[in-house]
């Protein structure tokens, strides 16, 4: 099981001569304990190609020290990285945990040793009034070469929070530079060793409609592999978050089909429709379990109930196959042609126009399918049918709305704001269809008279708000506003 921590620290260059200055008087620090010295050694692992360090992230086993053991670090913000740690295990070989985990960026390709580092580490503890560690000061003597490489030798001081907040982070920076430090030439070690440093996508200009529809799907791309491993990890609202993505780069490539070549991107929809099924699976599960457990609180029903123990074994049973679905070669060429799409976009001759004069067209377009799209409810034989397509052409006019706000502003955002207030309207009612739905299943399996009576009960309110929800719906449409580009 790997053991997750999240690392708060900023990196100091300095020379062999320095002096680690006085730290007391830092904000919160009463006291400081040690210094304590540790001789670490470390194996550095990645692909012949370095696709982690190009990504800022690192993988490591690590000998000697307090927390011996395998390190796997990914970018979390700045100055922060998640850092998942796993025992020592064989030598050449990475725990399955961590090696999943990293999969979205190796896709296959054999993970194997790339540097050595050695370190001399002396530590000392910044220590609250009840002696609490509210952080760690290292300073660190590094020699560290690349596989079949040269030695790079150098000293570097290290700031760690633990129970400390950013004003105590930011004073001993400061302290430790009028000492004569420098800010760090690198945030990793090991990218200091391999000479790398994580790739940075520009930004783009957004002045032309294909720059700003690039630099949306590269975001959307970014998020998919952002939320990958967290989605692994079972993290909360990581798998919504992620399918969130995969559905707007999905939309994207529907709604602007004008900038983006579709004969180049409509197989790749059909890939990220795949995949956002394979998500859907999860958080479909996962969003009924919270909304039984929220309405079981509500009235007082706090105790077990064995069709919600069935519905969590659905949902660990569901993350399994989202798993094993995040595993799949099938996976893994759709994020290479994620990486190609943004790398090379497929852009028509309108991608060349002025985006603030082309999105403006889009994104009305989009708005009026949504238009009539509402209109076709009051005359369909089917209403839910027609709510549903209606739901989802709001989603399509909110993605494209906010695909345009960094380019149109307050226009643009006004646009999602209105469709999302009718996705959330008619999504509410979908919510308490489907959950009627399984209540229903659940209670005709029911053989407990307490069980069934209070799945009547879920029944019956699910109904409710169902009803109510659905008739809020021809007001907020009438409190809509059409585009004003």
């Amino acid at each position: 099981m790997a053991v997750k921590h999240l690392e708060i620290e900023r990196k100091y260059d300095a020379e062999a001569d320095f002096t680690v200055p006085e730290l007391m008087g830092l904000p919160g620090v009463s006291s400081i304990s040690g210094p304590r010295t540790h001789q670490l050694a470390a194996t550095y692992f990645d692909t012949d190609d370095l696709r982690l360090a190009r990504r800022g992230i690192t993988l490591r086993r690590r000998r000697g020290g307090e927390d011996a053991g395998w390190h796997l670090k990914i970018p979390a913000g700045p100055d922060s990285k998640n850092e998942l740690r796993a025992p020592l295990g064989r030598t050449q070989v990475v725990p399955a945990r961590l090696a999943s985990l990293i999969a979205a960026h190796t896709r296959g390709a054999p993970v194997k040793p790339v540097a050595q580092l050695d370190t001399v580490r002396s530590v000392v503890l910044l220590l609250d009034a009840a002696g609490q560690v509210l952080a760690e000061v290292a300073d660190d003597a590094v020699s560290g070469r690349p596989e079949g490489g040269a030695e790079l030798a150098w000293r570097e001081i290290e700031v760690e929070l633990a129970g400390g907040g950013g004003d105590l982070l930011e004073a001993a920076g400061e302290r430790i530079v009028k000492a004569g430090a420098r800010k760090g030439a690198s945030s990793s070690k090991v990218l200091r060793v391999l000479g790398v440093a994580p790739e940075r996508r520009p930004e783009p200009d957004g002045k032309t409609a294909g720059a700003a529809v690039t630099g949306y799907l590269a975001d959307q791309v970014d998020a998919v592999l952002r939320f990958d491993p967290k989605a692994r990890l079972a993290e909360h609202d990581a798998v919504h978050q992620m399918r969130v993505a995969t559905r707007r780069l999905r939309s994207a490539l529907q709604s602007y089909r004008a900038v983006i070549d579709r004969e180049h991107t409509d197989p790749l929809r059909v890939e990220l429709k795949w995949l956002a099924d394979a998500l859907g699976e999860v958080r479909d599960l996962e969003v009924l379990r919270m909304r039984f457990t929220d309405r079981l609180e509500e009235i007082g029903e706090t105790g077990e109930h064995t069709w919600l123990d069935a519905l969590r074994t659905q949902e660990a049973a569901a993350y399994r196959r989202l798993n094993v679905t995040l595993k799949e070669p099938r996976y893994f060429a759709l994020l290479d042609a994620l990486d190609a799409l943004v790398a090379a976009p497929p852009l028509t001759e309108r991608a060349g126009r002025k985006a603030a004069k082309e999105l403006p067209l889009l994104v009305t377009k989009q708005w009026k399918r949504l238009d009539r799209a509402y209109k076709e409810i009051g005359k369909a034989d089917d209403p839910d049918i027609a709510r549903h397509e209606t739901r989802k052409s709001a989603k399509r006019a909110r993605y494209a709305a906010d695909l345009a706000v960094p380019v149109l502003g307050k226009p643009a955002k006004q646009v999602s704001r209105n469709a999302k207030k009718v996705q959330e309207v008619l999504g509410g009612y979908q919510d308490g269809v489907i959950a009627d739905e399984h209540l229903k299943a659940a209670a005709e399996k029911a053989d407990d008279t307490h069980e069934a009576f209070v799945l009547g009960v879920l029944y019956g309110l699910e109904q409710c708000e169902a009803k109510s929800t659905l008739a809020t719906l021809e007001e907020t449409w009438k409190g809509l506003s059409k585009p004003s580009f």
